[in-house]
C-alpha cells in the first residue's frame, strides 16, 4: 500500500508537470516504479513462503529459487519498462537541448560575485534524531547497559546516517570568476568545483522531488541534481560530455545569468 501510494503520487506530479525534464526522467521513473514493484512484492511473498507453517523463524525454509525468480522478473519488468518508455519519448515532440539562460551584463572594470545557501529543515532534524540514537549507543556502552555486539548494531548505521543526511541538508552555491563552487553540510565540506570555461551554459529550471527521485543528493535521467525544496534550480552544463548539475537555491536566475558572463569574457 506504501509503495502503491508513493507510485500514485509520484505519476500525478508527472502527468501535471509541463517541464521538458520532466519528460526526460520518464524512462528513470518508470523502471524504478515497475521493477520497484516487482521486486518488494516477490520478496515479500519468498518471506512470507519461507515461514509459511512454520512456529519459529529459525526453522524457515530457505527460499532460494522464489528470490532467483524475483530477481529475473525484476530485471526483466525493468528493462520492458525503459523499452517503452525510451519509445514513447522519443516519438514525443523534440524539445531543445541546450536551453538558452540568462546573461548578466557587467560593467566595465567590475567584479561581481552571487552567493545562495539554502537548508531543509527536515532532513537537519532527521540527521539529529539519528546522531542522538548514536549518541545513546555510545552511553549504553560505557554505563554498561549494552554490549559491544548492540553497540556496534546501533551505532554504525545511525551514525552514518547522520553524516549522510546532515551533508545533504544544507548546500551553499557560489558563483565568481573561478566558477561555480557548491558546498555541502553545516562546515561547508565537502566541496564540488567547475571552472567558468567548463560550463557550457548555465540556466534555472522548476523540478521537484518527485522529477528527481527524492531529497538530497539525486542520480538519474536529469542528471545531478541537489534537492532540498521544490521550485527554481540552478542548472549547468558542462562541456565535453554534457552532463549537467542542478542545485535548488533561491536567486537561481542571477546566478545563472552570472555564470553565462563570466563565460563570454565579451560580456565586460
Amino acid at each position: 500500500m506504501i509503495w502503491l501510494f508513493l507510485a500514485a503520487a509520484v505519476l500525478l506530479t508527472l502527468r501535471r508537470s509541463p517541464d521538458a525534464a520532466c519528460a526526460r526522467g520518464g524512462p528513470w521513473v518508470a523502471t524504478t516504479l515497475l521493477s520497484g514493484g516487482v521486486l518488494f512484492a516477490g520478496l515479500q511473498a519468498s518471506v512470507v513462503r519461507a515461514n509459511l507453517d512454520r512456529a519459529d523463524w529459525h526453522h524457515a525454509r530457505q527460499p532460494t529459487p522464489w528470490l532467483v525468480a524475483t530477481l529475473v522478473a525484476t530485471l526483466a519488468v525493468g528493462c520492458a519498462g525503459w523499452l517503452v518508455s525510451s519509445r514513447r519519448q522519443a516519438a514525443a515532440p523534440a524539445v531543445p537541448e541546450h536551453p538558452q539562460g540568462p546573461v548578466l551584463r557587467i560593467p566595465e572594470g567590475q567584479r561581481m560575485v552571487w552567493l545562495s545557501r539554502t537548508a531543509n529543515p527536515w532532513l537537519r532534524s532527521l540527521a539529529a534524531v539519528t546522531g542522538l540514537v548514536a549518541v545513546a549507543a555510545i552511553i549504553a556502552l560505557v554505563s554498561g547497559v549494552a554490549d559491544l555486539e548492540t553497540f556496534w548494531g546501533l551505532f554504525i548505521p545511525f551514525a552514518l546516517c547522520s553524516l549522510a543526511v546532515a551533508g545533504c541538508a544544507a548546500v551553499q552555491a557560489r558563483v565568481s570568476e573561478r566558477g561555480l563552487e557548491v558546498a555541502f553540510g553545516p562546515f561547508g565540506w565537502p566541496v564540488r568545483r567547475w571552472d567558468a570555461a567548463d560550463i557550457e551554459s548555465a540556466r534555472t529550471e522548476n523540478r521537484t522531488p518527485a522529477q528527481v527521485g527524492g531529497w538530497g543528493y539525486r542520480l538519474n535521467g536529469l542528471g545531478t541534481t541537489v534537492m532540498l525544496r521544490g521550485g527554481q534550480c540552478l542548472v549547468i552544463r558542462t562541456r565535453g560530455k554534457g552532463k549537467e548539475f542542478a542545485v535548488s537555491v533561491d536567486d537561481a536566475e542571477r546566478g545563472a545569468a552570472l555564470l553565462n558572463a563570466l563565460r563570454e569574457p565579451r560580456l565586460y
